[in-house]
C-alpha cells in the first residue's frame, strides 16, 4: 500500500510539485529541507496517489507531516479523508496509531468537524514558525527595531561586507561553520550533528536545491552566513543563520541585510521554530514577528 524510503535528489521534481500545489507556509514543506535533515528523526516518504507523505520517528512511534498535492478544498477533503482512512489502516497493522503532525489551524477545523471525538489534537508551540513582514526585516522602522539599529550601527562602525555565496567563498562558509561546530559545547549532541550534517548538504546543493545565501564579513574576516529560499507564493524562508555571537550587530546585520536583498519582493519571511528553546525563543520574539504559523498533532484514535 504505502512504500515508504529514503528521501533522494532524484525526488525534487514531483515533490517540488505537490508543494506548489498545497502552497503551505511552514519550513516543513521545503525539498531542501526534508533531504537536509532527514537524518534527525529518521524521516522516509512516500509517493502515494496524488500525495507527497513525509513520515518521521519519535521513540519507534511514526508521525506524519500533514501531506501535500491537493488542494484543499471539498473534493481535496474527500482525498484526505481517503488518505488518512488508508494511513489509519496502514498503522494499525503495526500496531501503533496514526498521528499527523503540522496541522495548521485551517486543516485542523475541518478535520475536527469531520471526525469529532474520532480525533484527539494537541497545540505543538515548539515547532510553531515565526512570520516576520518582510518590509519590517528590511527597514527595522519604529521604535521596536530601536535596539536592532544601533546593533547595526555599532557593526558598521567597522569596514564590512555583504556578499552572495559563490564558488569564491563557499569554501569560507564550509570552514566557518566547522569552527562554530568544534567550538560548541554541544557538539556531540546527536542533535548538533544532524545540523551539521542539514549545512552541508545545503551548501553542496545549493544551485540545485535554488537556494541563496550571503556572507557577512567585518575587516575581511567572515563572521557569518546565511541559506534560504522562496518557499512559496508569498513568503521566503530562512533556513540557516550562522554568526559570531561576540561580535555586536552580527545577527541583526545578516538578517537585515538577507532580506534586503532577497525576499524585498516577497510579503513574508518565515525564520522557522524555536524548538522550545528559550534564548532562540527570545531572539525570535525580538524581531516582532506579525503572527505565529501555529502548528497542531492530530491523533486518530
Amino acid at each position: 500500500m504505502f512504500q515508504f524510503r529514503k528521501i533522494k535528489l532524484e525526488d525534487k521534481e514531483w515533490i517540488n510539485q505537490c508543494l506548489r500545489i498545497s502552497d503551505f507556509r511552514g519550513g516543513e514543506y521545503s525539498f531542501a529541507n526534508n533531504v537536509a535533515w532527514q537524518r534527525l528523526n529518521d524521516t522516509v516518504i512516500c509517493h502515494y496517489k496524488n500525495f507527497y507523505i513525509s513520515c518521521s520517528y519519535d521513540d519507534g512511534q511514526p508521525y506524519v507531516t500533514f501531506p501535500t498535492g491537493v488542494k484543499i478544498d471539498d473534493s481535496g477533503k474527500k482525498e484526505y479523508i481517503e488518505l488518512f482512512a488508508d494511513l489509519k489502516k496502514y498503522f494499525s497493522e503495526q500496531n501503533k496509531k496514526l498521528i499527523v503532525s503540522s496541522v495548521n489551524e485551517e486543516n485542523l477545523e475541518w478535520i475536527k468537524e469531520y471526525y469529532g471525538t474520532d480525533v484527539e489534537f494537541s497545540y505543538d508551540r515548539d515547532s510553531s514558525d515565526y512570520i516576520y513582514n518582510s518590509t519590517d526585516l528590511s527597514e527595522l522602522k519604529g521604535k521596536k527595531y530601536h535596539g536592532k539599529r544601533n546593533h547595526i550601527k555599532r557593526f558598521m562602525d567597522n569596514e564590512w561586507s555583504f556578499e552572495k555565496i559563490d564558488s569564491a567563498n563557499i569554501d569560507e562558509c564550509f570552514e566557518f561553520a566547522t569552527q562554530l561546530y568544534n567550538q560548541n559545547e554541544s557538539s556531540n549532541d546527536y542533535s548538533s550533528i544532524v545540523e551539521q550534517y542539514a549545512i552541508n548538504t545545503f551548501l553542496m546543493n545549493m544551485d540545485y536545491f535554488g537556494l541563496v545565501g550571503a556572507v557577512l564579513k567585518s575587516e575581511d574576516k567572515i563572521v557569518g552566513f546565511t541559506i534560504g529560499e522562496q518557499l512559496n507564493s508569498d513568503t521566503f524562508i530562512v533556513h540557516i543563520e550562522k554568526a559570531l555571537s561576540d561580535v555586536q550587530g552580527a545577527y541583526p546585520m545578516i538578517c537585515n541585510q538577507f532580506v534586503k536583498k532577497f525576499a524585498k519582493d516577497l510579503k513574508y519571511v518565515n525564520r522557522e521554530e524555536d524548538l522550545g528553546i528559550e534564548g532562540l525563543r527570545k531572539s525570535k520574539l525580538s524581531y516582532k514577528p506579525v503572527f505565529l504559523l501555529d502548528k497542531y498533532i492530530v491523533t486518530f484514535n
